[in-house]
């Protein structure tokens, strides 16, 4: 059901040629979430341009809250040769804020103390999200459709204000489309939001629950409640990035697994690794910006009920944790390389992972049970170190992706380094399109590797041939390893004394 204040039909007619457009939150709109993108649906598919700016301004005093300039570029489209130092700490020099926002709010559970990072001339766009200040390139205007769907920067907007939108004719090329020069396009926001220790909140993309964007929420949340916190994800379409740090004790679960799409374009090459990581060391890991949805030194969270994909080839996780005590269950993730990335204990439930090859990456410990995991090249990388498990799977299925053959994991040496305690122990797996070898590539420091199996079928149920095994593998026997067979089937074994609860 639309909501009345964001989507009633607003219909603004320019000069010749005429153009009817659909103005999203609609002009003179109560009630609309901060955290709302804008939208302008035409009768037809716009085309995105390449110059021109969209304007915020505070109505109170015409003052200029943001501005989103389309001849910068959204991000980096080929991999750079050059030192990774694209951002300057220092004080902003740009009146206008044209390409970033003001760290998180104070006050806001996370709130950061960095400075603000500046684009060195020439870079590309530039916000804030989750407050983590090295910042992440986005795109501030996308097509989809008949709907051009603009994304302000994070944490701009108030509660309790109104604002109205300019927009520049080239935002927008062709189909005569002139722009918004006046004051027309105007909305007010929410008079406050949920209580700061609510103990749950909601977010629906058409603006009718607590926050429209699921980072809203949880830049909303408190770091550590009191009780466990539940965002509430209500069905839609959410096209973000979503990253949050240093969260305990937070539910986010979506209303339907097929119906809630978390999704972003984000990869390594448009969103590399940041420069300054020696102060945000989780775990023997650092944090990334390149999946569609990340999270970094948390505890005891739990991710439901949703599909959380990047649209984006290369290295490029649908999601990535860095953390302890995470459960996700019935989950779909689609990424490319290193779809899932998981470093801390994790227990994964009736989940589905899809990539392209190096599938699940990471350094465990992880227990998945009855999931679906499917690639097209090399399903694993792992590198857990000698003092945790890798990724253990019970119950689960395995499918190559493409109609040809791959192996379960590989460990080759990357740039004269290994992994010797890289673990991955299948126990009552379905394989489908797993080569004869079944293990990749082990290169010679993997002195300690444990590739294991037990009873693997095919999916007619019938047992797998293993005679011609990689030899650096082992077939866990039903008698003999009786007891090992147990120990691997149990997830608090595997996670170190952690009995996962998938909260109700």
């Amino acid at each position: 059901m639309n909501h009345p204040h964001l989507f009633s039909i607003a219909l603004l007619t320019l000069a010749l040629p005429a153009v009817a457009v659909e103005l999203q939150p609609r002009a003179g709109a109560a009630g609309v979430n901060p955290d709302t993108p804008l939208r302008l649906v035409f009768d037809q598919a716009p085309v995105p341009g390449t110059r021109g700016q969209i304007r915020i301004y505070d109505a109170k005093d015409d003052r200029l809250v943001d501005t989103l300039d389309l001849s910068i570029p959204a991000g980096p489209t080929a991999r750079s040769t050059a030192p990774a130092a694209p951002y300057l700490a220092q004080p902003y020099p740009y009146p206008d804020q044209r390409l970033t926002n003001a760290n998180t709010k104070a006050g806001t559970p996370s709130a950061g103390v960095a400075p603000v990072p500046v684009p060195v001339p020439g870079d590309y766009q530039l916000t804030i999200i989750g407050g983590f200040t090295d910042g992440f390139h986005f795109y501030p205007l996308l097509v989809r459709g008949n709907t051009a769907l603009v994304t302000p920067h994070h944490n701009l907007l108030g509660y309790g204000k109104t604002y109205y939108v300019q927009v520049d004719p080239g935002v927008l090329a062709g189909d005569g489309f002139q722009g918004i020069a006046d004051k027309s396009w105007r909305f007010t926001t929410k008079a406050r939001g949920p209580a700061p220790d609510a103990t749950r909140v909601t977010v629906a993309a058409d603006g009718s629950g607590d926050f429209s964007t699921v980072q809203g929420a949880l830049d909303h949340v408190p770091d550590r409640p009191a009780a466990r916190t539940t965002i509430f994800v209500q069905n839609g379409d959410y096209e973000e990035i979503v990253y949050f740090r240093n969260k305990q004790t937070l539910t986010i679960a979506g209303a339907d697994r097929h119906k809630v799409r978390i999704h972003y374009a984000n990869n390594e090459v448009f969103n590399p690794h940041p420069l300054n990581i020696s102060t945000n060391e989780v775990a023997g890991t650092f944090p990334s910006r390149r999946a569609a949805f990340a999270a970094d030194n948390v505890r005891d969270v739990a991710l439901l009920n949703m599909t959380i994909e990047t649209t984006a080839k290369g290295q490029a996780e649908g999601l990535l944790i860095n953390g302890e005590r995470t459960v996700v269950s019935n989950v779909t993730v689609i990424g490319s390389g290193d779809a899932l990335q998981t470093n801390g204990s994790a227990y994964f439930d009736k989940v589905r992972v899809v990539g392209h090859g190096d599938t699940i990456l990471g350094r465990g410990p992880a227990f998945f049970r009855n999931c679906d995991i499917e690639s097209e090249h090399a399903y694993m990388w792992i590198r857990n170190p000698e003092s945790n498990h890798g990724n253990v799977f019970v119950d689960c299925r395995f499918r190559t992706l493409g109609g040809g053959q791959t192996e379960l994991a590989r460990l080759p040496n990357n740039k004269g380094k290994n992994y010797p305690y890289a673990e991955a122990v299948l126990i009552n797996a379905t394989l489908s399109g797993i080569s004869p070898a079944g293990w990749g590539e082990i290169g010679t420091a993997a002195t300690h590797v444990k590739f294991w199996e037990f009873n693997s079928r095919n999916a007619d149920g019938t047992a797998v041939d293993v005679a011609q095994r990689h030899p650096g593998s082992r077939q866990l026997d039903r008698v003999k390893d009786a007891q090992t067979i147990a120990d691997y089937s149990n997830p608090a074994w595997v996670l170190g004394g952690w009995t996962p609860v998938v909260p109700k």
